[in-house]
């Protein structure tokens, strides 16, 4: 790879604009690795959006309790709940929520299948199972909440906090994963001896499916087998319901009005697994608002290099002099190679990704943990891609 001089990678880079972001979408998404600051982003952005006079919801899909403390709540649930302490002299509202995805199933029951029907999915073991730990169901939901949130017409601005892995865009496979699976010939396998009526499930409707319940039956026993065709039979009427939903929340996330925001560190593995975000993204031609790349290592007195710093402190050691200013020379000599070391980094991902709009976020020594902090992070955000210039803001934690 080519390394792009010394003054073009300092006009390389295209800067988010993040109020400009925050006042024109109308649903923010936020993915990137583990442990990068994405949630405490997520919040910093929803709370500058409502101080900025928008009605709005941040939606945590990651079962981590930071979100909770940094907005001063006690809990999360999966309904939203005002967040106290909030500047409202713009008339901006925040309210914060952590999705439960087998409360969100039980909700799409209860709306979408008459009573007993209701209660036959609801007790039913396959369903139960299914809407608590089933690979792919918290992607299912999450899309669910979105659209209902979205649908309610209650919020200026929706931001989504999505769990900390690949994972994360999941959700966008799931309206074509879902419609794998309910066109898939087991469903419709074990479909079939309830389409064809009581008596027909004893002689069964054609060999093959004679054989496959058969074989199912010596695999995972009879009960279970006939509870698990009671819960499809059950759930029939709401698969089309379910797989329109998801279509729709597909098309709400690639409309006008939404955005996804990437969040990383400058290390390795966060900026590779940003650029997954990034490339997955454009493959689904979904909008990208750009890149936040947090925790960033800068000096304030930059003018003076790794190296100098280095001789310096070493002259004073040799002389015996000063050996608190020596000190801080080294500190600040290994401080300024961190922060090459990070801008090689990030500008390896700017020349792979040059039109992704990028701003930079600076570490801070500790933890955001409340509101104050919040406001900072998201003020100083702003005002680091309002200068032009990489950020001096405290670190999203």
């Amino acid at each position: 790879m080519t390394v792009p001089s010394s003054s073009s990678r300092r006009t390389a880079p295209r800067r988010l604009d993040v109020d400009a972001m925050l006042d024109r979408e109308t649903v923010l998404v936020c993915c990137g690795s583990g442990g990068v600051g994405k949630t405490t982003t997520a919040a910093a952005l929803a709370l500058r959006a409502a101080e900025r006079g928008r009605k709005v919801v941040v939606l945590t899909i990651d079962p981590a309790r930071r979100l909770a403390q940094s907005m001063g709540l006690t809990m999360l649930d999966n309904t939203p709940r005002p967040v106290a302490g909030l500047d409202a002299s713009a008339g901006g509202e925040l309210q914060a929520m952590m999705l439960d995805m087998k409360r969100t199933f039980d909700e799409i029951v209860l709306a979408h299948t008459d009573a007993v029907r209701a209660e036959q999915i609801l007790s039913n073991p396959f369903y139960q199972s299914l809407s608590s730990s089933f690979a792919g169901t918290q992607e299912y939901m999450a899309m669910e909440k979105l659209g209902q949130l979205r649908s309610t017409g209650d919020w200026d601005l929706i931001v989504v906090d999505t769990p900390p892995s690949r994972s994360a865009l999941d959700f966008l496979d799931a309206p074509e994963r879902l419609g794998t699976f309910l066109d898939g010939r087991l469903i419709r396998v074990l479909l079939a001896p309830a389409k064809a009526g009581g008596k027909a499930y004893l002689k069964v409707v054609t060999a093959g499916v004679g054989m496959v319940t058969n074989v199912l039956t010596r695999i995972i026993g009879a009960q279970v087998l006939r509870d698990l065709q009671t819960f499809v039979a059950a759930l029939e009427t709401m698969f089309g319901g379910f797989r329109e939903r998801a279509d729709a929340t597909y098309r709400l996330l690639k409309a006008p009005g939404t955005a996804f925001v990437v969040v990383a560190a400058p290390e390795p593995d966060a900026l590779r697994e940003a650029s997954y975000f990034v490339e997955r993204l454009a493959d689904d031609e979904m909008p990208l608002a750009g890149l936040v790349v947090n925790r960033v290592h800068r000096s304030a007195a930059a003018s003076l290099t790794a190296e100098r710093s280095l001789v310096a402190a070493e002259t004073l050691e040799e002389r015996a002099e000063a050996p608190l200013a020596a000190a801080v020379l080294r500190v600040h000599s290994d401080r300024v190679r961190l922060g090459s070391r990070e801008q090689r980094l990030e500008e390896r991902f700017t020349s792979a990704h040059p039109r992704v709009p990028v701003v930079e976020v600076a570490a801070l020594a500790g933890d955001v943990h409340d509101l104050d902090g919040l406001r900072a992070v998201g003020h100083d955000l702003a005002a680091a891609s309002a200068a032009g210039a990489p950020g001096r803001v405290a670190a999203a934690g």
